[in-house]
């Protein structure tokens, strides 16, 4: 393709030296170089087309990166083998050297190797065009790549279907897009550089590169490729860790694509590059990233169909900040939170009170409030230790296990509906409560699942084959459940930011092909077996048949009367599976931090990378350590300093949302507000199947539900969405506690009110009792006097004190977790 990014902004090696020295004016630390880092890794030349840029990067002792690629020294130790334009190299000669590259006193060796330099490679339709097409966005879904063309061309979606874009290009409209005797007139020509008006106007100069791609395409006839071309197998892009230090410090990145038949390419100037936060990170098309305001950002590099990125941290050019003395972690989740918080120069908040700490990990741990003399208890205990004593004590309580009934019963869509009966509804339900009271690991609940086999009401967990009958669904499911990878978007192309592609797709359902359901005595009973008189899952794009092969993994052999679903079970749960235990564990952390390492939870993809991925990595290794005992998780989480911090803010991580530098302040879920404003009020509910008295925590069927619970977002359980619990508070929730009967009518049906005016206990004392209650703390000295003249003013005692009551469960600190 040619060195496009270098010509285009004219940087040679003064040009390069003059953008590192005023990148360097603009944020100059006292920090020492500690590493030098060269990328790529290693330079491989093959055939005289053949390029290679380098990237040089220094670290230093604040944490901080540069680039020093212009500054540094190179000298390549056979200079007949290659020639240097810049910071690019291109082939001569056959053989292997090395470069050496120098900066301020730090060395690194780059092994270099050059093959085929006199040989021309021969252009490529699906190696050379199509890239192009790409670059240029051609195929993007607001140009050609959407499902209706544009302007009646059509391209496939980030070209996932080359041969048909083959023959769009070269048999649709013939005699038009390409000129075969005269390339230079070819419509294609003339739209992409602005010859002829064209919707998306001029593209590309003549004289750029990707215009020279295409017209030597064309005047070697536009030829298909053989099917022995090579096919990229990987995408690379360097550097993956950048720590910026000053708004306007610059990083360019690198791009390397690796090929089937061993070779590899300079794709720097092919790839598409895009960041997860422009406020923070902006990059050019041409892979130069810019650091802009304090925080976080993922550089992206798309190519063929991979998509690969990087960490871009960008922190203020301030040598005076400081980590504080005290602030020490608890365990290794503060070890990693403080790293990333360090290299962010952000000061975490300070650890909350007793009385912050009790409420929270009541509510988080169980999903109730602590009562009266629960706080007390935990307030008066002088153990250094108290906290973790707490939290063991929760977790062996029998709300521990219901909390996380309810979660996973929203994950596996327990709902009865016409064609599921209620009793399936609870046996399922009834069965995975067992299985969770009975510390069973979650990777045994998973192969069970999966695996199961039988009558929907002999063996409950088939019952998850019944709830979503459709084969593909199936799949979907179970790779955002279990794994968190939203699979969707390539069952009808490649996936436009992820690595999937249709193959993947289809070969992922492929593992589900052999259910098979009939029916039993029991009109309401369904038996779910497996069937091996069915037809293999076809591509509707290639109409080939695919065979089972595992999410970015190998092909399994199915031979033989295995069951196909089993074999994906055991892969699933396997310990070197990089998906399970990083799933469970972004799961289990999102509910005690309102948002995930990963957020959305079921979104993993390369464009959605977690925020700290060596905690996240952690955890998913703890878990696994622990046989998948998530209690043993919980333990943790709930002991680190992070957990506990405050909701008060710093000045350096007020506007910090990823990095869990503060407390969290979180609206509670339905059913937890709808038990605590029960627990407060001491009333009872009634639900269908449940003694009066049960939790909303206890229904076992997701149709079950109530104007308070459906106003506050409760799932449907229609989907396995994460995005099913709605957390974000409105208007209409804030009128029910106003004006609607959860508070005014249980305020009244319970009668603490009324027992409240009529006891002989100072006032002092009882309007500690409904503070402690409902907010696990003491009044402060301005709201015991402010209630106490309102209660005197007040048309008669009891009303005095129903108005106060409902005050307080109308307050946000009685709806939100802090």
């Amino acid at each position: 393709m040619g060195n496009v990014f270098w010509r285009q902004h004219g940087l040679g090696s003064m040009g390069w030296g003059v953008l590192f020295i005023a990148s360097c004016a603009m944020a100059a630390t006292d920090a020492q170089l500690t590493t030098l880092h060269v990328f790529p890794p290693n330079i491989h030349l093959s055939t005289a087309r053949d390029f290679q840029s380098i990237v040089v990067q220094a670290r230093y002792s604040d944490n901080s990166t540069r680039d020093v690629t212009g500054d540094a020294t190179l000298a390549v130790d056979a200079p007949e083998l290659m020639r240097r334009d810049a910071n690019v190299f291109y082939p001569l000669k056959n053989g292997d050297t090395r470069l050496r590259v120098t900066f301020e006193g730090h060395a690194q060796d780059v092994p270099v190797r050059v093959e085929k330099a006199e040989q021309d490679r021969p252009v490529s339709f699906k190696l050379d065009v199509m890239p192009v097409f790409m670059r240029a966005q051609c195929n993007t879904g607001s140009c050609h790549g959407s499902a209706q063309g544009q302007d009646g061309f059509m391209l496939s979606l980030f070209g996932y279907d080359a041969e048909g874009d083959y023959k769009r290009l070269t048999v649709e409209y013939a005699g038009r897009r390409i000129n075969l005797a005269r390339p230079e007139a070819s419509l294609m020509i003339q739209k992409i550089t602005g010859g002829v008006p064209h919707t998306g106007g001029e593209v590309f100069s003549k004289d750029s590169d990707y215009n020279k791609t295409l017209l030597r395409w064309l005047r070697a006839a536009a030829p298909s490729d053989p099917e022995t071309v090579a096919k990229p197998v990987a995408l690379e892009i360097y550097p993956t860790r950048i720590v910026l230090a000053g708004k306007g410090r610059s990083q360019q990145m690198t791009a390397r694509a690796i090929y089937s038949d061993g070779t590899d390419r300079d794709v720097t100037s092919l790839a598409v590059f895009f960041s997860s936060n422009d406020n923070s990170a902006t990059v050019s098309v041409d892979g130069l990233i810019t650091a802009q305001q304090r925080g976080e950002a993922f550089v992206m590099a798309r190519f063929a169909t991979f998509t690969e990125g990087g960490q871009v941290l960008a922190v203020p050019d301030d040598d005076t900040y400081t980590w504080p003395e005290g602030v020490v972690p608890h365990n290794y989740i503060d070890e990693r939170i403080h790293e990333k918080l360090q290299k962010m120069h952000i000061v975490p908040s300070a650890l909350c009170s007793d009385e912050v700490f009790v409420r929270r990990v009541f509510l988080d741990v169980i999903g109730q409030l602590p009562t009266e003399q629960d706080t007390l208890g935990f307030l008066n205990d002088d153990r250094a230790d108290k906290r973790s004593h707490l939290v063991d004590a929760l977790l062996a309580r029998k709300e521990f296990v219901e909390l996380w009934v309810m979660k996973w019963s929203e994950l596996l869509q327990i709902r009865s509906n016409v064609d599921f009966s209620y009793k399936s509804a609870l046996l399922y339900y009834n069965w995975l409560r067992d299985r969770i009271a009975g510390n069973v690991g979650f990777d045994e609940i998973v192969v069970e699942l999966l695996s199961a086999s039988g009558g929907t009401f002999k063996n409950p967990p088939t019952n998850y084959y019944q709830i979503e009958p459709d084969l593909l669904k199936t799949s979907e499911n179970v790779a955002q459940v279990f794994m968190g990878i939203r699979m969707q978007c390539a069952q009808c192309h490649n996936h436009p930011f992820d690595r999937w592609t249709m193959d993947d797709y289809y070969s992922f359902a492929a593992f589900f092909n052999q259910i098979g359901r009939k029916g039993s005595d029991d009109p309401r009973e369904k038996v779910v077996f497996k069937n091996n008189n069915t037809q293999e899952v076809e591509n509707p794009v290639s109409k080939q048949a695919m065979l089972p092969r595992f999410l970015g993994g190998a092909q399994p052999d199915i031979k033989g009367n295995v069951d196909r679903r089993r074999v994906l079970a055991e892969w699933l749960v396997a310990r070197e599976n990089p998906y399970f235990a990083r799933n469970l564990s972004n799961i289990i952390w999102a509910h005690f931090f309102g948002q995930g390492i990963v957020e959305p939870v079921d979104d993993v993809r390369i464009s959605n990378p977690p925020s700290n991925p060596e905690l996240l990595d952690e955890l998913a290794s703890k878990l696994v350590s622990y046989d998948y005992d998530f209690r043993k998780l919980v333990r943790d989480i709930c002991a680190s300093r992070t957990y506990q911090l405050s909701t008060g803010v710093t000045a350096s991580n007020a506007s910090d949302t990823r990095n869990f530098a503060k407390g969290t302040i979180r609206r509670i879920r339905a059913e937890v507000l709808l038990d605590c404003i029960s627990q407060v009020t001491q009333t009872q509910n009634k639900f269908k199947g449940l003694p009066k008295g049960a939790r909303a925590v206890q229904i076992a069927d997701g149709s079950t539900s109530s104007y308070f619970l459906t106003t506050f977002g409760r799932a449907k359980r229609e989907s396995v969405c994460s995005c099913e619990v709605v957390m974000e508070p409105n208007l209409s929730q804030a009128l029910h506690l106003l004006n609607g009967n959860a508070t005014h009518q249980k305020i009244k049906e319970g009668k603490v009110a009324l027992h409240l005016a009529k006891s002989e206990l100072p006032q002092k004392q009882l309007l500690d009792s409904l503070y402690i209650a409902s907010f696990s703390r003491y009044p402060t000295a301005k709201e015991r006097d402010d209630i106490a003249a309102y209660i005197a003013a007040a048309e008669n005692t009891t009303r005095g004190w129903e108005d106060t009551f409902w005050a307080l469960l109308n307050a946000k600190e009685f709806i939100f977790n802090h």
